[in-house]
């Protein structure tokens, strides 16, 4: 992995990816976060010549270089609309690009469709940009609970354990590779460890032999306990799921807003001891290609 930013797709078809914004719950930019970085959720991924995917529309999504003129689609795939992981959708650019083709696809919701519920932030008071006014070629989805395809990427996509419909994804390259992106995600809810049965855990058919595995580890071991059920992992349970699930590298993701950049260090400094898998801490600006 490189730490610098991506200027233009690969040629060749693995999943090319960047991570845009690494940063869980509310966007934390100051000096002491300056390594890892303070944007919300977001991560780029291009696998298709002229199309580009994006995981989440946190804060680091004003990072994606949508031009026009190198992109025909996109692809925004939400987990779910929590204010962190949309906050940045509405300074999107290709949204004001017109004819550009864009999808957004979304967890499906028992009371109202994906539509519906962003329209609520796409507009006033909250936003002054209608979602109905944007010039893009606009579509709207409410994701499947299994396989899909956009282009040059076989997607599936199921719930995980964090409050309100939110969905994991799990993206396979046509050149080979499995990119699964689990942002929020409490598999320990319940019986406080991730050691149930393989497939009774939540997010496990997911992530069961990825090359990558972008994961939420926003707690310590010592925080976890006074926030248990709120919808994230600590770091011992991300380790733990990586270990059951038996993939190739953990990017431990979605850090906390109040862990700065020493006391990640610290965290992760003996992390990566007795695993069989590669840790990288994910470092908003870092590139990675999926897929041999």
């Amino acid at each position: 992995m490189t730490d610098r930013p991506v200027a233009e797709p690969y040629p060749d078809r693995r999943m090319n990816v960047v991570l845009r914004g690494v940063r869980g719950s509310l966007p934390s930019p100051r000096p002491e976060t300056a390594r890892y970085g303070g944007n919300t959720s977001c991560v780029e991924v291009r696998a298709e010549p002229g199309c580009l995917c994006v995981l989440d529309a946190g804060t680091g999504i004003r990072a994606v270089d949508g031009d026009v003129g190198e992109v025909r689609r996109v692809d925004v795939l939400l987990t779910h609309l929590h204010m962190d992981h949309i906050l940045g959708l509405g300074f999107f650019r290709p949204l004001y690009q017109p004819g550009l083709e864009v999808h957004i696809w979304g967890p499906a919701s028992p009371t109202q469709p994906v539509h519906g519920r962003l329209t609520r932030y796409l507009s006033p008071p909250l936003f002054p940009v209608r979602l109905r006014d944007l010039p893009c070629k606009l579509e709207l989805h409410d994701a499947p609970r299994g396989p899909f395809e956009i282009p040059g990427l076989s997607v599936t996509a199921d719930l995980v354990c964090h409050p309100g419909p939110t969905l994991g994804y799990r993206l396979e390259g046509e050149g080979g590779g499995v990119l699964t992106y689990i942002s929020d995600h409490e598999p320990a809810l319940g019986n406080g460890a991730v050691d149930g049965p393989e497939g009774w855990t939540s997010g496990y058919d997911l992530a069961k032999g990825a090359d990558v595995l972008i994961h939420d580890a926003q707690y310590t071991d010592e925080e976890y306990p006074s926030h248990i059920g709120w919808g994230h992992s600590s770091i011992s349970h991300a380790l733990a799921f990586a270990q059951m699930t038996g993939i190739g590298c953990l990017i431990p993701f979605h850090h906390d807003p109040d862990h700065e950049d020493q006391a990640l260090d610290a965290i992760y400094a003996t992390a990566g001891r007795d695993w069989n898998f590669d840790i990288a801490p994910a470092r908003e600006r870092t590139e990675f290609r999926v897929g041999s």
